[in-house]
């Protein structure tokens, strides 16, 4: 692990990291919009748009979390559009631009897709990680129907249950996400096979650092509120981006650092 945290230490990833989690956060708004929009103007399923609130919230615990429910009550997101679907690709195609440079240096690729080839592959990615993210929500939202809603000592049990069975059908999906990115968006041919540990591993580790924001909540949003007022949710979204996009580099510098095939010009 010496050379994978020499790795994370060194200015190049916090580069690539910043770059990533600055999409993310251009990107989080329009995609829990359109989410909506699907739940809501397609799909016409109530459950589904409760399962993205707990979504939120189990993604950012506190304030955070309650600040951006408030913000996408069904109310207030405009009906699905073609300009919703746009910013939404636009924004999250940066993303994987980055992404893809600094996994093509793990993986000691030197040269990157055009600019035209890798908007390509970070549209197929989009869609195939929208289409995750929503047979998440869709699992979650037929579960809950079984879930009785109820006050008190029953109601918690509900709760819990109801967050245990996101769990199930999200972190699963999220490995998949992972698995998706470290197989397809290096520019070079890898197998399967070599990217499925780390995916899990590293879908668990991004599911561990939900518990050390849940720890922390508090004292963050006390910290930003001081420092940053009106942008503090704003901050949070770019702080946690930034810290899982450390991780999914880690993930694929220590994958690739145990590879002994030569890399594809």
């Amino acid at each position: 692990m010496r050379p994978t945290v020499h790795y994370l230490m060194e200015t190049e990833a916090h580069v690539y990291a910043l770059a990533v989690s600055a999409s993310v956060l251009l990107a989080f708004y329009p995609f829990l919009t359109v989410m909506m929009a699907i739940c809501r103007d397609v799909l016409h399923w109530r459950a589904a748009e409760q399962s993205i609130y707990l979504a939120i919230n189990d993604l950012f615990a506190g304030e955070a979390g309650n600040f951006i429910v408030r913000n996408i009550a069904p109310w207030s997101i405009p009906k699905l559009s073609f300009t919703a679907m746009f910013l939404l690709f636009f924004t999250a195609n940066g993303v994987f631009e980055p992404m893809e440079v600094a996994l093509n240096r793990a993986w000691g690729v030197t040269t990157n897709r055009t600019y035209l080839k890798n908007q390509l592959i970070s549209l197929g990615l989009i869609l195939a990680c929208g289409a995750l993210a929503l047979f998440s929500l869709m699992l979650t939202a037929l579960g809950e129907r079984y879930i009785p809603n109820s006050i008190g000592f029953l109601g918690h049990i509900g709760t819990f249950l109801q967050r245990l069975l996101f769990k199930l059908a999200a972190v699963p999906v999220s490995m998949l996400a992972l698995f998706l990115v470290y197989w397809l968006l290096p520019n070079r041919k890898i197998e399967p096979a070599r990217v499925v540990p780390v995916a899990i591993v590293v879908g668990l580790v991004l599911e561990g650092l939900k518990y050390v924001n849940l720890l922390f909540a508090n004292a963050i949003h006390d910290k930003l509120d001081r420092e940053y007022k009106v942008f503090q949710h704003s901050v949070t979204i770019l702080l946690w981006s930034f810290a899982g996009a450390l991780v999914v580099l880690a993930g694929a510098h220590w994958t690739a650092r145990r590879d002994t095939i030569d890399p594809l010009s």
